[in-house]
């Protein structure tokens, strides 16, 4: 039996340091004592072997999907249970319109466009008034209002970056990936609604913003937040809506898994592709397709910088008679990145310059930055083995990690931030089709023999030397452990036995990598179906903001103010900067602060105090007045409802205690994430491409005193709920 002790105790320790807070006055957790947990527990295995066939339903439509639905239960009992999981091992079999006209209700136009079209459609603003400028059609208002913007920098409070708004998009980004793997990277400063937060003049910021969404809306373009706005909502939705539960759960899983952080520089265009074209068509398939699906996604290239790997031999000279590159739909003459590093990135080795000056700008420092060095980056070859197949005790090398990085040399993206797409839109020209996608430049190429993992890569392989790492990475007894390991960790318990891990292996290895039957394997194991797994998994912000959307059978859009409460439950979606993604055990979710949010967000949903979504109660209890209700059977019915029923006597009393007591909901605390922002109210450059931080909490407090939000709210902070 697992010892439940520590996070009880550690909600107890919560509730007393909340004391203030009318919500956790008195004895209110969001757990209950370990010893009811354990006479629960007890008393369930008392009852039967295992668990009751309402429970394991209930366990299967929490674990396999985000939650029950009103009736799901009911439907699953007439289905079998046993039927209802080989229907979800098989989602194309199952009809799923309901969530593709939901889809396209909501008017998401980014997730059907190519990348070519997002960088046409949602351009950065600094890159394409550069672009504009360099083609000499940049209107003078812009101009104006771009150069009373950079003037403004020049006076820049002490301690402020006096460069931040010389920087080139370009510049901008490599900010953040210089941090990437360290989330050093300084936060955004709250409060600052009108101009970044190093800009010491907000007035001249919004004069240029305005001058900027003035451009957008006369040249038919939005700004970029939009596009993981839309990517955010179209999550939600299909977590909430779609049949196809245990796809969607796959589509967090590996989308987790193979994590790429939304607010590095050209990765907010090129993540629309990675849930479409990479995430989503191989999340149930062969594990090595996903894996080569991954390897060539350009979210993934740029993200871990693999774009830029360049063999320190290459022949970086003139290409115009050089060899035509290899990628099928590659358009063929110069290779923009070998240009790129031919010119030694000019663009950025100045950011001061002034384009029509031909000098140094007025803000340019006197010392020019370096060059950066051209050669190889190990950080995909690194985190590819670490993260993505064997596991930091897989059994590599520092030697491995470097021959994977020479075979991988040359895997880049044509046009990876654009390159002037929406600029030349406008001017009429012709669109760049091909920007933001996969090919291989040979000449980037070390073609030399390497040697990974033992096995020998023979010299002259070009793009197969990488294609030769990949399947060599994805039949490793190793990454069978590691894969095997994080599935039944996800699906079964924090820790999971070993001996389910070996078994869940050697299903990996003898399917081939058939994530399919991998799971087949966990699902019909006596270690997931026993009351040990039972409501042993903390449900991480997102399962949980989905699963209370879907037990009330509330109305969601998807839309921004849900990204927010995510967010501020600690999971802002495509937010994770670092390559590991979110951790999947309790103790990461169980802290004071992240708790006091998972309850103000349950009081928020059930007082429909969450704009965009919207749950009604009465349809529990039809439409008697407040006054005439008998709290102890609605108390009943919810808690039927929501959690089957299953709650221990210690958390039925506490609920009741606290009907009595005042309730108060605190204000929202606003994550400073703006990249759903909307024309023209929204600033328009880079909020994303900065972390998130927490803002003071604004706007008066709000008590609740209907007896059925106070109900609903209040079971959704229970443990019973807050588990899966």
């Amino acid at each position: 039996m697992r010892n439940r002790a520590p996070f009880n105790a550690f909600i107890n320790k919560t509730i007393a340091l909340s004391i203030s807070a009318a919500l956790l006055a008195g004895t209110f957790a969001l757990g209950v004592s370990a010893q009811g947990m354990e006479a629960t527990k007890r008393a369930q295995k008392a009852r039967s072997a295992g668990l009751s066939e309402d429970q394991r339903i209930l366990h299967v439509l929490n674990r396999l999907g985000f939650g029950a639905r009103p009736g799901d239960v009911e439907r699953v009992k007439a289905m079998g249970l046993e039927n209802y999981v080989n229907q979800q091992l098989n989602p194309s079999g199952i009809a799923d319109l309901a969530i593709e006209a939901k889809l396209k209700d909501k008017n998401l136009p980014t997730l059907a466009m190519t990348t070519a079209e997002l960088y046409e459609k949602y351009p950065q603003p600094g890159q394409l008034l550069r672009q504009l400028d360099k083609k000499g059609d940049l209107p003078s208002s812009l101009a104006a209002a771009r150069d009373n913007r950079v003037k403004g920098g020049a006076n820049a409070a002490p301690g402020a970056d006096a460069n931040a708004d010389q920087m080139t998009p370009q510049q901008k980004p490599d900010v953040i990936s210089s941090n990437v793997m360290t989330a050093e990277a300084k936060p955004s400063a709250p409060g600052n609604a009108n101009g970044s937060p190093s800009d010491p003049n907000p007035q001249n910021n919004e004069a240029y913003r305005k001058a900027v969404r003035d451009y957008y809306l006369q040249n038919g373009l939005q700004p970029p937040q939009r596009i993981t706005g839309e990517l955010q909502a179209a999550r939600i939705l299909r977590a909430v809506y779609s049949e196809r539960q245990l796809q969607e759960v796959m589509v967090d899983f590996w989308t987790n898994h193979f994590n790429v952080f939304a607010g590095k520089g050209a990765d907010r265009w090129l993540l629309t592709s990675y849930d479409r074209d990479t995430i989503r068509p191989n999340s149930m398939g062969k594990f090595a397709d996903l894996l080569k699906a991954t390897a060539q996604s350009p979210a993934m290239l740029f993200y871990l910088d693999n774009f830029q790997s360049v063999s320190p031999n290459a022949q970086l000279g003139n290409g115009g008679g050089g060899r035509r590159l290899q990628q099928a739909g590659r358009p063929q003459g110069r290779d923009p990145i070998l240009d790129m590093l031919r010119n030694g990135r000019r663009n950025q080795q100045q950011p001061g310059r002034n384009p029509n000056a031909g000098e140094r700008g007025p803000n340019q420092p006197q010392a020019q930055a370096k060059r950066p060095k051209r050669g190889i980056n190990e950080n995909y070859a690194r985190e590819l083995m670490e993260l993505h197949t064997l596991g930091v005790d897989g059994g590599y090398t520092q030697k491995d990690v470097q021959e994977v990085a020479r075979c991988f040399t040359g895997w880049t993206i044509f046009a990876p931030r654009g390159a002037g797409a929406a600029a030349a839109a406008i001017m009429g020209e012709q669109a760049r089709e091909n920007a933001g996608k996969f090919y291989f430049a040979p000449r980037m190429h070390d073609d030399g023999e390497k040697i990974v993992l033992g096995h020998k890569i023979p010299a002259g392989g070009g793009v197969n030397d990488g294609l030769m790492v990949l399947d060599i990475l994805a039949h490793q007894q190793a990454t069978a452990r590691f894969i095997a390991t994080k599935l039944a960790r996800h699906f079964v318990m924090d820790n999971p036995p070993p001996a389910l891990v070996e078994r869940v292996a050697a299903a990996f290895t003898k399917s081939d990598g058939d994530i399919r039957e991998t799971l087949r394997t966990i699902f019909f194991s006596p270690e997931f179906n026993s009351a040990d797994s039972y409501r042993a998994k903390i449900k991480r912000p997102f399962e949980l903001t989905i699963s209370a959307i879907r037990t009330l059978g509330a109305e969601t859009n998807g839309g921004p103010q849900l990204h927010q409460w995510i967010a501020r439950m600690g999971e802002p979606l495509y937010g994770y900067q670092t390559p590991n993604g979110y951790s999947d055990v309790a103790e990461n979710w169980v802290n004071t602060g992240a708790l006091l949010e998972r309850l103000n967000f349950g009081l928020a949903l059930a007082s429909n105090r969450i704009p965009g979504t919207r749950v009604n109660l009465r349809q529990f209890v039809g439409d008697t007045a407040a006054a005439s209700l008998d709290n102890d059977r609605v108390m009943d019915r919810f808690l039927a409802v929501m959690v089957a029923g299953d709650v221990s006597a210690r958390t039925k009393e506490t609920l009741l205690k606290q009907l009595n007591e005042q309730i108060t909901l605190s204000p929202p605390q606003k994550v400073v994430d703006q990249q759903a922002a909307e024309m023209p109210a929204g600033p328009l450059d880079g909020p994303l491409d900065r972390p998130r931080q927490a803002a003071p909490r604004t706007g008066p407090q709000a008590t609740i005193t209907d007896p059925v939000t106070k109900i609903v709210g209040l079971i959704l902070g229970t443990p019973e709920f807050q588990r899966q």
